[in-house]
């Protein structure tokens, strides 16, 4: 892709070329403007964090969930929305308004837009976030977690193409290692970028690139569009907004996003007047493992679980209803964060990690991410998929025994903490497994997975049957150390619903725009305090449409 700027003036300036900023640049060219797109890492990494997502997208009564006898309405969504995210400040106006935008969205033109573009979904829809906390309660009432065929690389496909017959019509320039360092502020406008032009690195999608300075740059246009991304790769920016309410930091942690994730866009915001909210607000998973195979430094990967793993503490004690894998959360990182240490427990076996696991990513996942139809029913042939089977032979944190007495031993020694009584340990799996003879009984984890089957998805590829941990037919027992794993800034620059930058005083900053995660998916936080998964590269999409579409109608108007 082209390395020069053209020797012409640009209509519009997208800084970061992850996916909000390619959505946001490509609907900017199609209504005619010319557009320039810088991003300070290399080529390598065009697609941003999409590219190593699981592509799970939020959609609502969709084909896939009626086929699977999901019933599911724009209204109960909104209302699980509003549940979920608790908005609770004045200054979440903003961010109400683009949640209820972004829920119809998603319940009306989001999956034919989608379509158009060449976008499907595999045909078992995921139950993420389920709460468990009451009909009142956080969570998603029905599944609507899709994900895309070709997973996060399927997803930014049809707009990388467009930016590609967008360059080559002259309508759209892209310039690599390219770091912003100010917005140009004149009279209240902002005109343009200036920034640092960074020493060409080879290095690969993800690694640390050099930050060598070679040139200054400093480039003009009518509008400019801040799509930077949050701060989830600056573990010490995570720490100091950590807030009260979640306990103290983790002073362990795995990082979900490379390091360049650093959250430096939101401060050159500021600089000229942007109103930064909920910096407090942020999603970070309990179930992160390090990577065996890490892509950039601390790489930590997530689990995403079905219901049947038995959940403890660091000290062995489970945790409480309905503080179950896959349901909170937000609560459950919160009820960890109160134990005084910066990890938990899964135990289970051989038979409930082969159906149960899966690890988000796009390369965890390599044959949805290849389309590769026979890879994906292969699944259904082996008792552990092979990327799950590495982390089982090769990951830190996995510990695998023949009895659960070695196991707590094992545990024990990968923390050198001595932290779990075998005996105490023994006895809380002995209750769990006794509760799964009773035909009644009242461990809710074992009613929840129940019920989880009632829903055909998850009886075909997210749960086993309910069966003792101990049965030999298990397979061998299994520990997972957990840690938190960074992820998203929920929290951004506040912008109304064209995606346009709002000052302190509620006003848009005349030719600045946000949109994604540094918009904090919109409004300065569509998601309040909690998301209902899937909503994140689904808010890239709608936030980067909105701006693309809002600059492009300015220019077609001029």
């Amino acid at each position: 892709m082209a390395k020069t700027p053209h020797s012409q003036l640009f209509d519009v300036i997208v800084v970061g070329a992850g996916l909000a900023g390619l959505v946001a640049a490509t609907e900017a060219t199609a209504s005619g403007a010319r557009v320039l797109l810088i991003d300070q890492e290399s080529e390598a990494n065009l697609g941003g964090q999409a590219h190593w997502s699981f592509g799970g997208i939020f959609l609502v009564d969709s084909p896939e969930q009626r086929r699977l006898g999901v019933k599911d309405s724009l209204e109960l969504a909104q209302q699980d929305w509003e549940n979920t995210a608790g908005f609770d400040r004045s200054e979440d106006d903003w961010a109400r308004k683009w949640a209820r935008a972004y829920v119809s969205w998603a319940a009306g033109e989001k999956r034919e837009w989608l379509h158009q573009r060449g976008v499907r979904f595999f045909p078992v829809v995921g139950w993420a976030e389920r709460g468990g906390a009451g009909a009142q309660g956080p969570g998603n009432s029905v599944p609507r977690f899709h994900i895309t065929w070709g997973t996060g690389p399927g997803l930014l496909e049809p707009f990388i193409r467009a930016a590609e017959v967008a360059e080559a019509k002259g309508q759209l320039t892209m310039l690599w290692r390219h770091q912003l360092d100010d917005l140009v502020l004149v009279d209240g406008h902002v005109t343009g970028v200036r920034g640092t032009i960074l020493k060409d690195d080879n290095a690969e999608r993800g690694k640390a690139s050099n930050r060598i300075k070679v040139a200054n740059f400093e480039y003009f246009a009518p509008a400019v569009i801040v799509a930077t991304g949050g701060i989830g790769g600056n573990l010490e920016k995570v720490r100091a907004a950590w807030p009260a309410r979640l306990g103290t930091a983790p002073e362990s942690m795995v990082a979900g996003v490379p390091a360049h994730v650093d959250g430096r866009g939101l401060d050159i915001a500021q600089k000229v007047g942007a109103r930064l909210i909920n910096g407090d607000r942020m999603w970070h998973y309990t179930e992160g493992i390090a990577n065996w195979d890490p892509v950039w430094e601390r790489h930590g990967i997530r689990i995403l679980p079905g219901p049947s793993s038995l959940w403890l503490d660091a000290t062995g004690k489970r945790l409480p209803d309905p503080l179950w894998p896959g349901f909170d959360t937000l609560g459950t990182l919160e009820h960890l964060r109160g134990t005084g240490h910066d990890y938990s427990w899964f135990i289970l076996n051989r038979r409930i990690i082969g159906k149960e696991f899966a690890l988000s990513g796009s390369e965890q996942n390599p044959d949805l991410t290849g389309k590769d139809i026979r890879a994906v029913l292969a699944r259904a042939r082996v008792d552990v998929p092979g990327p799950v089977q590495a982390f089982l032979d090769r990951g830190e944190d996995f510990i695998q025994s023949d009895t659960l007495d070695e196991l707590v031993t094992k545990m024990n020694e990968l923390t050198g903490e001595n932290l779990l009584d075998p005996a105490a340990v023994a006895s809380v799996v002995a209750a769990r497994d006794a509760a799964v003879e009773n035909a009644f009984g009242k461990d809710g984890q074992l009613a929840a997975i129940n019920l989880a089957r009632r829903y055909l998805g998850d009886k075909l590829v997210r749960s086993v049957k309910p069966h003792r941990l101990l049965d030999p037919k298990g397979g061998g027992l299994i520990a997972v150390r957990l840690r938190t794993l960074t992820r998203k800034s929920l929290g951004g620059i506040q912008t109304d619903l064209d995606s346009r930058v709002l000052d302190f005083a509620g006003e848009p900053i005349p030719g600045l725009y946000a949109a994604g995660e540094a918009a904090g998916f919109g409004g300065g936080g569509c998601h309040g305090y909690r998301a209902l998964e899937g909503t994140f590269l689904g808010g890239c999409l709608f936030s980067g449409r909105a701006a693309g579409r809002h600059v492009g109608g300015v220019v077609g108007r001029s």
